[in-house]
């Protein structure tokens, strides 16, 4: 069949999505992405050339008594516009939106056309996007489970996260040797989504004092602003690490770590699952309904992860947490475990067998 997924505006929408399409075409179905115009976009679809994509020009949706709700008005009819442009060439026969407002348009033009139409909400808690565009759909494909009673008049399908099929484990000794690591020093990845994340960045930084002396080596993903001033405070504090303001092959990193601090983005906790990370999440803070801490909130409930408030990260309050995860191995190990039982490694598989499951009983 001809699928479009659209998954542009945020890592956490189109890497989901792209694992959706590799699975697509495995499977021999075309796929075409819709994607938005940011950067963000363009610079992860440089790595899957082989995926066609069109860009939408929506924007997220400002209040409606803010002057910007006519801006946003005109650019989501303008991608309506282009959806139905591209469908009369394309011809789907399914649409699947991963969430944000660049996936609304697509899946509105293709509940016009009578086409199957799904949505994919991978938090614990609806983005705003998602619960407007749910009552265009067959189904919505749930991340969590947990977020299904937020759906009740709809038919909902736990799929799990989908996350990309190069996310491989590779041996640990290999990969810290890669990122010019030692082979047997408790390892920490620090990373704050697509982004970067600077609380998260000053947090670590603050605290380097306090794990003078700790037997750790990090490696630490900054985002671009951040690179060289974490890189410097990591030299002056004499402690191994790897800093880049981004990486390509995240499945290095994964497997070289023990254990985490990041964000508790609904893709990035699917992708700690996937390679049994414990983890300390910092929610960010200005998520929309606070969703990231909904979603950190079922890690913590599987003891596979704490979490701490970006508001509590003062002085060296971060190495305090990080110092138990060093020195208390068993607990490290305990929670490796319950982190990959929330493991959903087949969650593209199985978004794309629920589609084919509805269209195939439409047809």
């Amino acid at each position: 069949m001809n699928a479009i997924i659209a998954c542009g505006g945020t890592g956490g929408h189109l890497f989901p999505g792209l694992a959706v399409a590799e699975v697509l075409r495995e499977r021999g179905h075309e796929v075409l992405l819709f994607v938005s115009e940011k950067d963000v976009d363009a610079l992860a679809l440089k790595e899957h050339p082989e995926i066609p994509f069109e860009k939408l020009p929506t924007i997220g949706l400002p209040s409606p008594f803010s002057p910007a709700i006519l801006g946003f008005v005109r650019r989501f009819n303008e991608s309506f516009r282009r959806c139905r442009s591209i469908y009369q060439r394309f011809n789907p026969q399914v649409v699947l939106g991963m969430g944000g407002f660049t996936s609304t348009a697509p899946v509105l033009a293709g509940k016009m056309r009578g086409v199957p139409t799904f949505i994919h909400e991978s938090n614990a808690i609806p983005g705003k996007a998602n619960k407007m565009t749910a009552r265009l759909v067959r189904a919505v494909l749930l991340g969590f489970k947990e977020c299904a009673p937020f759906f009740p008049k709809v038919k909902t399908e736990v799929t799990g996260t989908p996350i990309r099929t190069e996310l491989q484990r590779l041996d640990r000794k290999t990969a810290r040797e890669k990122l010019g690591l030692s082979a047997d020093i408790p390892t920490l990845l620090v990373m704050g989504g697509s982004q970067g994340a600077s609380g998260i960045n000053q947090a670590m930084i603050k605290s380097l004092p306090s794990l003078d002396g700790a037997r750790l080596q990090l490696i630490h993903l900054t985002g671009a602003r951040d690179e060289k001033l974490v890189a410097d405070n990591y030299r002056r504090a004499k402690l191994p690490a790897f800093v880049a303001a981004f990486h390509h092959r995240m499945e290095e990193l994964y497997s070289a770590a023990d254990f985490a601090v990041a964000r508790s983005g609904a893709a990035s906790l699917a992708e700690l699952a996937a390679f049994a990370l414990p983890a300390i999440l910092i929610p960010f803070p200005y998520a929309a309904d606070d969703h990231q801490a909904r979603n950190a909130e079922v890690f913590v409930k599987a003891e596979a992860a704490i979490l701490v408030k970006e508001s509590e990260i003062l002085d060296d309050a971060l190495a305090q947490k990080i110092r138990p995860f060093i020195e208390d191995h068993g607990r490290l190990e305990r929670m490796s475990q319950n982190a990959a039982k929330l493991s959903t490694r087949n969650a593209a598989t199985a978004v794309v067998e629920t589609m084919e499951k509805y269209t195939t009983a439409a047809a």
